[in-house]
């Protein structure tokens, strides 16, 4: 018999919001149900991706690159990665996915909805996507109480239009926005919540 498909989970939301942390507590939550996992992050470490990592400090590549780099980067994640690892049997969960791009790419001017038909032609839509929302001066905050500057990807400006564009995809059925302002414990809760609903036995969501 062959394996059940993986479940695709994907956490979204501004820079400040916690996307890291949730994402590691979801993974040790599931591979405590006895599930296997893959949790990994857009943009990857491989060449494509390490190239848009450099562009968040010394400085953006021009809208039309930064587009194609993030496309040539997820299409070999998706080939390498997601889709070997969901028709194994595993659980993938992504710090970021093409969402990403419709709202940072979109602040820059592109159509969100362009750049979600083209990520869509090969990418796989997930199961579930998770968006955590928080106030722009909020997750501008959070950015400073770690230590961190303010990059490239983190103006105030950019952030706004892209928490617009995050909230816009509210109303998908896949889609949960979860309000990030309360604490680390609370918000995963939601979290689990929202997964364990995916699954057919129901299983303990608490911390």
């Amino acid at each position: 018999m062959p394996n059940t498909r993986g479940l695709f989970i994907v956490i979204e939301g501004i820079d400040g919001t916690g996307k890291s942390t949730q994402t590691r507590l979801l993974e040790d939550w599931l591979r405590a149900q006895g599930r296997t996992v893959v949790r990994d992050r857009e943009p990857t470490d491989g060449p494509w991706g390490k190239r848009l990592r450099e562009s968040a400090a010394t400085g953006r590549l021009s809208p039309g690159d930064e587009l194609e780099y993030f496309l040539r980067d997820r299409r070999e994640h998706v080939e390498g990665v997601i889709t070997p690892a969901l028709e194994a049997g595993t659980d993938v969960i992504l710090d970021r996915y093409y969402f990403s791009n419709m709202a940072y790419q979109g602040a820059r001017g592109f159509a969100p909805a362009e750049i979600r038909r083209r990520n869509e032609e090969f990418a796989p839509v997930p199961d579930v996507l998770l968006i955590l929302d928080l106030p722009v001066d909020d997750a501008i905050s959070r950015i400073g109480d770690r230590g961190d500057r303010v990059n490239e990807f983190e103006q105030r400006g950019s952030l706004e239009r892209c928490r617009e564009i995050y909230l816009s995809l509210a109303d998908e059925p896949f889609v949960h926005v979860i309000p990030s302002e309360c604490g680390i414990g609370e918000v995963q809760e939601r979290l689990r919540a929202v997964v364990s609903s995916h699954f057919s036995a129901p299983i303990s969501t608490g911390l």
